[in-house]
């Protein structure tokens, strides 16, 4: 409707009875507080008397699409301002108690003290404006313990607080504690070396003896050398040499053994490697797998 703010009581009055079974609705927002402060500037709804301005409502309310409470607000904004306009949303915020500086100062504190608990820090902070009547923890002194947790998380604290870590050793897992459980299954296998003993101040070789724990099923092997050139073409032999698959090797504490040379020989034949374990005084170390590639008979 066109000037529509520009009719006059009567004519409003006509409109309304005329429309009763209409209904108008506005899409946008700016437009219809426009038109309705221009209705009711126009109109003088201000002057009016009690019955006019009811009709002046009614007539804002079958125009806009506004129901009675939100036309009686409109109103109520035309009457306050002399206009009608939208307002901004505003967010409830919680003022701000600690400030930029305060959570870079907590950040030093950390940065001295190793990162405290809360509780430990917050003594801190509090000392250092009561006891010591330093200005710039006036702030931080009220602070609570689960707060300083809060401040810990925020962008401004982490930026400022430096951590250095000692560079920690890579520690690699051979074996797993624990005792081979066979379960009446072939392929676990116990293994050890023993030296055969000198003659003449001539070195004796070294016999490995591997033994199958279910099927008692042996392997004997010897080397002159227990170090890792001669050890391990002789240990390799040794598992190809058993009619079954390998589940399990299973040794003492010797080094010949537990090194990261075996440990990869293990891997490559689908052998995984696990920890020592202690058990009523001695050192056990089980090495399990899968499965082994079959040797020929």
């Amino acid at each position: 409707m066109k000037n529509g703010e520009r009719l006059s009581l009567e004519q409003i009055g006509g409109f309304l009875a005329a429309s009763e079974e209409f209904r108008f609705e506005a899409n946008n927002r700016e437009e219809v507080y426009g038109w309705v402060t221009r209705t009711l500037v126009e109109q003088e709804y201000g002057v009016q008397k009690r019955e006019a301005k009811g009709l002046l409502r009614r007539y804002v309310g079958k125009m806009t699409g506004l129901g009675r409470a939100q036309v009686t607000r409109l109103v109520g904004q035309y009457l306050e301002s002399g206009m009608v306009k939208e307002r901004k949303y505003r967010r409830n915020r919680f003022t701000t108690q600690f400030q930029t500086s305060d959570v870079e100062l907590l950040a030093a504190v950390d940065e001295a003290h190793e990162t405290l608990s809360g509780p430990a820090t917050q003594r801190i902070l509090y000392r250092e404006f009561h006891d010591y009547a330093d200005k710039r923890y006036q702030r931080l002194a009220t602070i609570s313990a689960p707060h300083i947790y809060n401040l810990r998380k925020s962008r401004v604290y982490r930026e400022r607080k430096i951590v250095f870590e000692k560079t920690r050793p890579v520690k690699v897992t051979i074996g797993e504690r624990r005792r081979p459980d066979p379960q009446g299954r072939p392929g676990y296998l116990r293994i050890d070396t023993v030296h055969q003993g000198d003659l003449e101040g001539v070195k004796g070789v070294y016999h490995v003896n591997a033994v199958d724990e279910v099927t008692q099923w042996q392997i004997v092997g010897a080397t002159a050398y227990i170090s890792e050139t001669w050890l391990l073409p002789v240990l390799e032999a040794m598992l190809r040499q058993f009619p079954f698959r390998i589940l399990g090797f299973h040794s003492d504490n010797g080094s010949e053994f537990i090194n990261r040379t075996v440990a990869k020989l293990l891997n490559k034949l689908l052998v995984g490697t696990s920890m020592i374990r202690t058990c009523q005084g001695k050192t056990e170390l089980s090495l399990h797998s899968e499965e082994i590639p079959e040797a020929p008979l």
